[in-house]
């Protein structure tokens, strides 16, 4: 068994260098006044709670999910970002509109919405934490958990921190609500590229 220090700081080492690129996106959510800072907080979690789920079920039973099924995911982003592109174009998303972050029937698709990007950003996730846990203990899979749910706390606090910042805060809630459908269609095409996902569906 690997010393409780060590393995700690490979937990933060390993959640850190995969959900890296995390913090861009919650940037965006966060930014989008349709968003509530709880539905992005549940959604994220959702999100990294599927991820780490479905690598401790794929290491435990020897699953190797290829990484083109894998990439398919990267069609949600998109469908998010053409969908959030099209309401801005009709202007359902003007920053003077109070209502936009209120309405309680949007809810619980603000949250899916979270949830289902983060699990498709999550393919290097998978693929990572799978070979990782099928070599350690139940134990060790456990403190990965932990570790790993304590990062997305930092990572939610640290993307929130800056879109309220008083400087900085301004202009990421101004411009991030238009820009963050760019990056989710983009972080579709290059989930779907790195994933061989296109070639796999020319097949």
């Amino acid at each position: 068994m690997e010393h409780p220090v060590g393995l700690l700081g490979l937990a933060i080492v390993v959640f850190a260098s995969t959900n890296v690129d995390d913090v861009f996106v919650l940037l965006g959510f966060f930014s989008d006044r349709r968003f509530r800072p709880r539905q992005v907080a549940i959604g994220q979690y959702l999100g990294i709670t599927a991820l780490y789920g479905t690598s401790v079920v794929a290491s435990l039973i020897s699953l190797v999910v290829p990484a083109a099924y894998i990439g398919l995911l990267g069609f949600a982003p998109i469908f998010f970002g053409l969908k959030r592109l099209w309401e801005l174009r009709a202007g359902h998303g003007a920053e003077d509109d109070p209502q936009d972050h209120e309405q309680p029937s949007a809810g619980h698709g603000n949250i899916v919405a979270v949830a289902v990007v983060t699990m498709a950003n999550g393919g290097d996730n998978i693929s990572t934490y799978t070979p990782l846990f099928a070599t350690r203990t139940v134990y060790e899979i456990a403190i990965f958990g932990l570790v790993f749910a304590a990062m997305t706390a930092a990572w939610l606090a640290a993307a929130y921190y800056l879109t309220n910042h008083p400087t900085i805060g301004a202009p990421i809630r101004r411009y991030g609500r238009r820009v963050v459908p760019f990056v989710l269609v983009a972080l579709g095409v290059l989930i779907l590229y790195e994933a061989e996902t296109i070639q796999l569906l020319h097949r």
